[in-house]
């Protein structure tokens, strides 16, 4: 797959729809309320409908007849940034176990996974992964800003090309728009990764159209990378025989393309209507606030004349009026009246609730997973571990495939770190071992002890699965202190009693 040739369209053409979807899944996911009130705009004719004859959510005027500078205020709740989040705090709030056989491959890996901040990396590839399908893992090197390690970094599926091949990855192109100098003209860096070769590209084109390669040299963002290319002045040897890129589906399949390799956002059940209705819901809320603020009706006589062509005014603090000449027994219209209106507070809540757990349930993940509790009341451990067992199953799917892909990338860094760093060491690819989801204490708990019952379970492998994350020598003393407190430990026969006499 060479570079592509002057004059191309960009992005290319068979990447267009999915690039559309993705930027709907992103816009979501930023939630900016200007950006989704441009792109729910209308044509003029019909300034509160839409084509489907339904009512617009952002952007709709509020009487603009009478007020066209007036709009109405639109809240947004992320919800669709909280699903992301969610996702990736599932999958990395604990680093998952990667362990290789050799112990100096091992320390090796440990360090460069530790200098890089690999979990930091990890969730946020996690978090845009969920939002709009999948993400990349990109290994590189820069010996001007670290002299002793290969890179590990992220690129959008935004930024990429890739060619698959029976579902494999087997080469991509990452791309970026370079500043500019605020003209029409726009420069993009292409990187083509390809086994054994990273390839980089300068265009000059327009936003549509690639336009003509030109030396790197012709942009500060790309001169650097000259030094480090070939003889061909294009590329460069990477040392290894495999690609430096690893893709990672969010989730497969494709629902909108079935046969393809590329994943699915968390969001296309789709559950983009519910965003707007959650939307709805919480303007409605609000709208009601500002309505039932107090007003005061009170009779013209009781305003204050502030002058010629400046109106009236009712000064509420006002302690003493001056004398009116209204009957003692007139309660009609001389008096002051307080309006204010209900706040349907349960109605607007029990509505944003159910919006919140439908949109949850579609994206995969149960209600508490995002602070809601089934129906309000008290839940035993069982209905606890129900109701959460849709997330579960959900973040083991994800596990799944994050473990290949991760367990590909460590031993890209490991090839690169051994060939462009000189690391005399074994490279093997290591086991990747997610945390599993994490279960209730009082769950836990009630499960132990049933096995306890039934005389089903070891003292060490209670303490195991209460605690996972102890090692073998911290496992031993546990038992070995649970077993003295209780009075179960083998007593020593050296002793003096009650063996001796």
């Amino acid at each position: 797959m060479p570079l592509p040739a002057n004059g191309s369209a960009w992005p290319p053409p068979h990447m267009a729809e999915t690039y559309r979807h993705m930027r709907r899944d992103d816009m979501w996911y930023r939630g900016d309320p200007r950006e989704l009130m441009r792109a729910h705009e209308w044509p003029e004719q019909h300034p509160q409908m839409r084509g489907d004859n339904r009512r617009r959510r952002f952007g709709r005027s509020t009487d603009e007849a009478l007020y066209p500078s007036k709009r109405e205020p639109r809240l947004h709740v992320p919800l669709a940034g909280d699903i992301a989040a969610t996702s990736a705090d599932l999958l990395f709030g604990d680093m998952p176990a990667i362990r290789c056989t050799t112990t100096a491959t091992q320390d090796r890996l440990d360090a460069l996974l530790d200098e890089a901040r690999v979990q930091h990396l990890l969730l946020s590839a996690a978090e845009q992964s969920s939002a709009i399908s999948g993400v990349y893992l990109r290994a590189t090197w820069d010996r001007d800003t670290i002299t002793d390690r290969p890179i590990p970094d992220v690129v959008q599926a935004d930024q990429a090309v890739p060619v698959f091949r029976w579902g494999m990855l087997r080469s991509v192109i990452f791309w970026r728009a370079l500043p500019g100098d605020g003209s029409q003209t726009v420069h993009r860096h292409l990187e083509l990764h390809e086994p054994g070769r990273i390839s980089h590209g300068l265009y000059e084109g327009t936003p549509d159209n690639l336009g003509r390669a030109v030396p790197l040299t012709e942009h500060a963002e790309t001169a650097a990378l000259v030094d480090s290319l070939g003889p061909d002045g294009v590329s460069i040897d990477t040392g290894i025989q495999r690609l430096t890129a690893v893709y990672v589906p969010n989730m497969l399949p494709n629902r909108l393309h079935r046969s393809s390799p590329m994943g699915r956002s968390d969001y296309a059940a789709p559950i983009y209507p519910l965003f707007g209705a959650l939307d709805d819901t919480w303007t409605s809320w609000m709208r009601d606030l500002d309505l039932a603020r107090a007003r005061l009706v009170v009779p013209e006589a009781y305003l204050q004349n502030m002058g010629p062509g400046r109106g009236a005014a009712f000064d509420d603090d006002r302690r003493v009026y001056a004398g009116l000449k209204i009957p003692p027994n007139d309660n009609s219209a001389a008096g002051i009246t307080l309006a204010q209106f209900a706040i349907r507070v349960a109605e607007h809540s029990q509505t944003a609730d159910s919006i919140v757990r439908q949109a949850a349930r579609s994206a995969g993940y149960s209600a508490r997973s995002f602070g809601l509790d089934s129906d309000g009341a008290a839940a035993t451990a069982t209905e606890v571990d129900s109701e959460d067992q849709r997330t579960k199953t959900t973040t083991k799917k994800k596990a799944g495939y994050w473990r290949y892909a991760v367990a590909d990338f460590c031993e890209v860094l490991l090839d690169l770190d051994r060939t462009q760093f000189n690391r005399g060491l074994k490279v093997e690819r290591p086991t990747v071992t997610f945390q599993p989801v994490a279960e209730s204490p009082l769950s836990k708990a009630t499960t132990i002890e049933m096995l306890n019952r039934a005389q089903a379970v070891s003292t060490e492998t209670k303490v195991r699965m209460r605690s996972p994350e102890l090692d073998d020598t911290e496992v031993k003393a546990e038992v070995a202190r649970i077993l003295d407190e209780t009075g179960q430990a083998a007593p020593d026969p050296g002793g003096t009693y009650p063996f001796s006499r």
